[in-house]
């Protein structure tokens, strides 16, 4: 009996020391909760002005202001799982269940997720919807960083006021997830510091992070009858030796850099590490093809592997249908948890659907002290709550309008701090020269030291898409888009003068020519061309220096252009021909009268036939014609022992190639021209930036949108008076009575009722018309509905939808065609009395009824 004293005593001193242990851990929680709410927390320009308790709320619907009866049966079975949760987990933080919305009443969180498709093609894929949500809403930071907050507004109020916090961004971006027809849920867990308070100095640019390559195994193919390499008389050891010294010097430098940028790069210690409290996207494998769990962070719209060190813990999850509850150990993160959310071990499911009941009381004494009543009643509450289904959202529809969807960015910009980069993003007209997008690369950390800028733009008129600025070589590279033009695709350049060091990149497919890309230095210019019928790849041309300017009266003043040195040209191979007749290069050596021939090899043959050609001096011509001589062609034909080819072929070819020469100089002097026209255009282009608006944006086309606005403003009575003006009623009548220049009375007033008369007629047919198929469109949509009675219980799901769709477009042309009947009706009688004025003040009839 002493013994069980002595252990009870033990016990009871063991639970004090417990409970005091707890209550300091509680009070250094506090202490760090008032130090961290008076550290000056880094939040983003413009959040700190905006005050949510001034909010209007008188406007919104009924349901946000009360709830349904089965919205209170559920925060009943809410606040019930609570206790249980509590008494089974006490070391646990109390869940996040029914925070208060903008209107200060309790709302279960599932019912604050609303699915919905926005018809924007951009938010049916997940990147699309995070982006938007990121770009969308200005990031607020929680109260308090290690609690959950304690009100939750709803997605309509968010994007109405365009801000909110962690929580917020991820209600939103999980409804819009869910509509687009993915397997989203909400996280409330923990995270890093720099993950909580959007800090991403740190971070890689995700615009510079490069893509894994996949290493390609190259198949080694063995050659037997290769010739064997001379042996290698170096010592292998040595060179073993230095190989690896070299090595040891190269990772130890290595290490010493990495260690150096930590040391600078390594974020301070938080002392608030694994508590910060953090929400985010939880986006599970199977719908929508998804091929592994993957997380969002809703703040910079960027996914992230489960196994990210940035996430420390989940508390629970939830979407539209239910709520579950985190049993898994996180000791190390979220990298071992397990996302099968139907294991009921280690999720703890609070609407379940199974006949498994919930988790009870397991205490022993605190069974004892229950009475039986109690424990029947807990036994029904169980039993109801497995039946219950979770009630709709009592958010309104979320909507998102073209013109919020296209501006995106409060105030129209963003600007995001990475490490050694920035990011600034505008809306789309917000700039005149178009720019959307910018990303500045720096050298260093404090970002001083700029190396690179790139830019992109949108709805330029010259196709301008991408501009890259290397500020160490002053290089600057434009790309466009198809459509420019002059077929531009790439420009590199230092400076947009004439003979100046650049880069021409073309769509080749939009070229004659079926130039690629043209490279030109101070004396040198290069042709790249593909898929010509001549078989010509290359044009090689050198430029010799220019003389002094001459100008010549009554002739262009640049005259004086540069003086080509040589021309080369490269062909491929024509299969047509034989090897030693196929030229693969010309050289036309212009300076020194020379032309060099080379042709392509001949099978098993290592070396190439070859002409050259020595052009006669001036002297040596008669006329204009060239006497040719054997010492004017020298030829080499491989393979071959046969005399040298015919002077008369030799003279001719020569001839040819002259002819070529001449055309070629005009060739060269015409791509000069293209050059010195580009850059002229693109100097224009660039002084005087023009935005492309299409003609379905009547906001922007004001020349659309005032003829909108006339049409709109015209009536439809105007608009018919208009039409009919054109019109001779009178000419079919006029016919009956033989186009008299003088008619009697008789015949005038014959004249004017057999006009109105046929109009009349011509009315009421119309009418009849347009009844007929009213009524044939109503007795379509009986017979539907009577089908659709008798077949209800033997259709599928997509047949039922298909047959629904089609019943709407029946009832949308029959509200058309009532529409239409009733404005007939009405504007008959107008239109009849328009016609009587119009005849009795024509000029063929005016005089017969001018005394009425």
């Amino acid at each position: 009996g002493g013994r069980m004293e002595v252990l009870e005593e033990k016990v009871e001193e063991e639970q004090r020391e417990e409970d005091l242990k707890a209550l300091e851990i509680s009070d250094n929680l506090q202490d760090m909760e008032t130090k961290v709410s008076m550290v000056q927390v880094c939040i983003p320009s413009g959040v700190s002005d905006f005050d949510w308790s001034s909010i209007d709320t008188s406007q919104l619907p009924s349901s946000y202001n009360a709830n349904s009866l089965k919205e209170k049966k559920l925060l009943h079975i809410a606040d019930h799982f609570l206790q249980q949760y509590a008494h089974l987990c006490p070391d646990r933080k109390p869940l996040f269940l029914h925070p208060v919305n903008e209107c200060g009443l309790e709302k279960f969180v599932s019912t604050t997720v609303r699915p919905t498709l926005l018809p924007y093609a951009e938010l049916y894929h997940w990147d699309g919807c995070a982006s938007f949500v990121s770009d969308y809403l200005t990031m607020e930071p929680l109260e308090s960083p290690i609690t959950p907050p304690s009100s939750l507004y709803s997605p309509t109020t968010i994007l109405k006021y365009q801000r909110g916090n962690c929580f917020d961004f991820s209600v939103l971006l999980c409804s819009m997830l869910i509509g687009a027809g993915y397997d989203a849920y909400c996280v409330h867990g923990y995270a890093t510091r720099e993950m909580c308070t959007l800090d991403e100095t740190l971070e890689l640019c995700p615009l510079l992070r490069k893509p894994q390559e996949v290493p390609k195994e190259g198949m080694k193919k063995s050659n037997k009858y290769r010739v064997k390499p001379p042996p290698d008389l170096q010592s292998k050891f040595e060179l073993q030796q230095e190989a690896k010294k070299k090595a040891e010097t190269e990772v130890a430098q290595k290490n010493k850099e990495r260690e150096e940028e930590k040391e600078v790069e390594k974020p301070e210690h938080d002392p608030l590490h694994g508590l910060r409290v953090h929400a985010w996207v939880l986006v599970l494998s199977g719908k929508k093809d998804v091929p592994e769990t993957f997380f969002i962070n809703p703040f910079t719209g960027n996914s992230h592997s489960t196994m990210d060190e940035h996430f420390l813990g989940i508390e629970s999850v939830w979407n539209h249908r239910n709520y579950w509850v985190n049993m898994q150990d996180c000791r190390n993160g979220c990298k071992d948890l397990i996302f099968d959310l139907g294991d009921t071990i280690r999720w703890e499911i609070m609407l379940s659907g199974s006949n498994k009941p919930l988790q009870l009381l397991s205490d022993a004494e605190e069974e004892k002290e229950l009475s039986d009543k109690e424990t029947d009643d807990t036994q029904e509450k169980e039993e109801e709550d497995m039946s219950f289904d979770m009630p709709p959202s009592w958010v309104a529809p979320i909507q998102i309008y073209p013109r919020e969807f296209e501006t995106r960015c409060s105030e129209g910009r963003k600007v995001i701090l990475y490490k050694k980069a920035k990011l600034e993003k505008w809306a789309p007209y917000l700039n005149g020269n178009g720019l959307v997008k910018r990303l500045t690369i720096y050298a260093d950390l404090d970002c001083t030291e700029v190396v690179e800028v790139r830019e992109w733009f949108k709805n330029r008129e010259d196709m301008l898409d991408i501009r890259e600025v290397n500020k160490q070589t002053q290089l600057t590279t434009d790309y466009f888009s198809p459509g420019h033009l002059l077929s531009l695709k790439a420009h590199t350049y230092t400076s947009l003068e004439p003979e100046t060091e650049y880069t021409m990149e073309f769509y080749n497919e939009a070229r004659v020519d079926g130039l690629q890309k043209r490279i030109e230095t101070a004396d040198e210019m290069t042709e790249y061309f593909v898929g010509r019928d001549d078989f010509l790849h290359v044009r090689y041309m050198e430029f010799g220096k220019r003389g002094k300017k001459i100008h010549w009266a009554g002739t262009r003043t640049d005259i004086n252009s540069r003086p080509i040195v040589q021309i080369k040209e490269c062909f491929h191979r024509n299969p047509e021909k034989p090897a030693d007749e196929d030229v693969a290069e010309r050289i036309f050596l212009i300076t020194e009268d020379m032309i060099q021939l080379t042709y392509h090899l001949k099978d098993k043959y290592i070396t190439a036939s070859k002409k050259d050609f020595f052009k006669a001096a001036e002297g040596d011509r008669k006329g204009n014609e060239i006497v040719m001589t054997p010492e004017m062609c020298i030829t080499y034909q491989a393979g071959t022992s046969e005399k040298d080819e015919k002077l008369l072929h030799l003279y001719e070819l020569l001839q040819e190639l002259t002819a070529e020469e001449k055309q070629l100089k005009q060739q060269v002097q015409q791509s000069e021209a293209e050059v010195l026209k580009i850059l002229k255009i693109r100097e224009n282009e660039e002084t005087n930036v023009k935005l492309s608006v299409s003609i379905y944006n009547t906001e922007r086309n004001e020349k659309r949108r005032q003829q909108y606005e006339a049409m709109k403003n015209t009536t439809e009575d105007e608009l018919w008076g208009q039409g009919e003006q054109d019109l001779d009623y009178l000419a079919p009548f006029l016919i009956q009575v033989g186009h008299r220049e003088k008619m009697t009375k008789g015949q005038a007033l014959r004249v004017r009722d057999d006009c109105l008369t046929d109009f009349k007629h011509r009315l009421i047919n119309k009418a009849n018309i347009i009844q007929a198929c009213l009524e044939k469109a109503a007795e379509e949509l009986q017979k539907k509905d009577q089908w659709f009675q008798q077949n209800q219980n033997r259709l599928s799901a997509e047949e039922e939808e298909d047959f629904l769709a089609r019943r709407s477009e029946t009832m949308f042309r029959i509200q058309i065609l009532a529409l239409r009947l009733n404005r007939e009706k009405q504007m008959a009688p107008q239109k009849y009395l328009a016609l009587e004025e119009k005849l009795r003040r024509d000029p063929r009839l005016a005089e017969h009824f001018s005394h009425a």
